[in-house]
């Protein structure tokens, strides 16, 4: 579960993640942030399931960041030196509020209740995905989804020239022009496409057979795409992508 804090004091900070790290080990810290630019420009950048989230930043709020988003699509846990708050923490829709100094056993509560609360929703977005699929699956190309900041975008199969790992993103290039960055690995994708004529030539790289070039020798095997991009072929995976190609174009 992907978490980001939001406090303006280090030593807060450095202490929510050693204790997460102790008691929750499941909740990932993808970053920190300490004032409320900083905090926008993480959700847009990372998409985090879960947001710790300290009340007083500096002389603004954690309310005023929440209320410059378009979309909360995150589970919230305030985090606040002040009672006072608490209230006004419901009305945000609050999964939970702590007091500091952090208690340990209400730290293990709330994370407990965020991770049925992500569960629940993964559940739910599998369960539209899955529909979605299935109006699809009598047409030619049948679309996937593709969960963006603020939308959820559904992509042809045929539209996909190919993905690319970007750390733990894959890079959806389209036959459009445009670049997609999903925060999901390639390797998820890899194995949702693999009914369909995508080819994992690389770590790094998955590639619509469709929109092969030729079989290029430099390097002991590369693959040039019709845009005349150049895809690395891995030495592990250079016999098998020769034996696809060849059924593929009956060669």
């Amino acid at each position: 579960m992907k978490a980001l804090i939001v406090d303006d004091e280090l030593s807060n900070q450095e202490n929510l993640q050693q204790l997460l790290k102790s008691y929750a080990d499941d909740v990932q810290v993808c970053a920190v942030a300490g004032t409320i630019e900083e905090a926008a420009t993480a959700i847009k950048l990372h998409r985090p399931e879960l947001l710790f989230l300290d009340i007083q930043l500096h002389d603004r709020s954690g309310f005023d960041l929440l209320k410059q988003l378009d979309e909360i699509n995150f589970e919230i846990i305030f985090v606040t030196a002040y009672d006072q708050y608490g209230i006004q923490a419901v009305k945000f829709a609050a999964l939970d509020y702590l007091l500091k100094p952090i208690d340990i056993d209400e730290l293990a509560a709330a994370v407990n209740k965020a991770r049925k609360a992500v569960q629940q929703k993964k559940k739910n977005e599998r369960l539209g995905h899955l529909l979605e699929y299935l109006k699809e699956e009598n047409q030619t190309s049948p679309r996937i989804a593709l969960p963006l900041f603020g939308e959820t975008r559904y992509v042809s199969i045929n539209d996909i020239v190919r993905c690319e790992a970007d750390n733990t993103y894959t890079r959806f290039f389209l036959t459009n022009g445009e670049q997609v960055l999903v925060s999901k690995t390639l390797k998820e994708y890899a194995d949702m496409l693999a009914g369909y004529s995508f080819l994992r030539t690389h770590q790094s790289h998955l590639v619509n057979v469709d929109y092969v070039k030729s079989w290029l020798r430099e390097d002991g095997g590369s693959l040039q795409l019709k845009d005349n991009t150049k895809i690395p072929v891995s030495k592990i995976n250079r016999q098998k992508v020769k034996d696809i190609l060849a059924v593929q174009f009956k060669l």
